[in-house]
């Protein structure tokens, strides 16, 4: 899998657009983003731009970026908790990139990782996969809490409770449950259900203060808050391998059915007593 530092007189370097499907994974060393390049064909040479990256700033002619080939049909993900603006200013982050190719994770923990990004390995794909999308519903619930200003023990209950009910759905869906506890799991829980750049968490914290769906959305100005949609994929996705998710159903009830958070809440705490498990 070959790799080259790119500045912008080097672009041409790189192989024509593939139509089976290659892939160039992007990693921007001075604004520590890293994204997919996509490429097109000008009357001079082939191009690369930008197709999604996590960085506030990230640009394909920034000096000192990395870009590595990866053939088609070899998955692999990166996750953990990771807000892209303190990634950029340079703070230390710890995040896993999960492959069943571990040679693809090794080149990928191998050019990714500096001084203040630390990269971790892990095979569970399924599980990390996961791990960063569901996170995103309790985080929503999270800053429920928030809003309707109802302190510190309800939030640590929400995501202890929160992430039981993650990996519950996880293990169902073949990952491993240890993922769960860690970066990708329980490490990028905790960052967005407690984090002020959260955008999951701040669409929460509207709803718990009152304000309506439809309006919290308008006020972001095309920013994306994922677990919106997460939701109601959860539940299909629950209710498909018969595993109980109530924090996850009663976000579900609150975006799409109107449901008062308050009620909510008070049917989540009134549930029958049972014994405590992790998942």
């Amino acid at each position: 899998m070959p790799t080259l530092k790119l500045t912008e007189r080097a672009i041409e370097r790189l192989p024509a657009p593939d139509p089976t499907g290659r892939q160039v994974l992007y990693w921007d060393s001075v604004t520590k983003g890293f994204g997919v390049l996509v490429s097109g064909k000008t009357a001079a040479n082939y191009t690369y731009t930008v197709r999604a990256c996590n960085s506030v700033a990230c640009s394909p002619f920034t000096a000192g970026f990395t870009v590595a080939v990866v053939p088609p049909g070899v998955p692999g993900a990166i996750s953990g908790p990771s807000f892209a603006q303190e990634v950029a200013k340079g703070n230390p982050t710890a995040v896993t990139v999960a492959s069943k190719d571990a040679a693809l994770a090794t080149r990928v923990q191998k050019e990714f990782s500096d001084p203040s990004f630390r990269v971790y390995m892990n095979d569970d794909l399924v599980g990390v996969e996961l791990g960063g999308a569901l996170k995103n519903v309790i985080a929503i619930a999270a800053g429920v809490v928030s809003g309707l200003g109802l302190g510190h023990n309800s939030v640590a209950a929400l995501i202890t409770r929160g992430l039981a009910e993650i990996t519950r759905l996880a293990v169902a869906c073949g990952a491993k449950p240890q993922t769960m506890f860690g970066l990708a799991g329980m490490g990028d829980l905790v960052l967005t259900c407690t984090g002020g750049l959260s955008r999951n968490r701040s669409v929460g914290t509207a709803l718990g203060e009152g304000q309506q769906l439809q309006q919290i959305i308008q006020g972001m100005h095309g920013m994306v808050a994922e677990g919106v949609l997460t939701t109601n994929a959860a539940i299909g996705l629950a209710r498909k391998h018969g595993v109980e998710m109530p924090i996850t159903e009663k976000m579900n009830a609150i975006l799409n059915d109107g449901k008062s958070p308050l009620d909510a809440i008070r049917e989540l705490m009134t549930r029958p007593g049972r014994v405590e498990d992790r998942f």
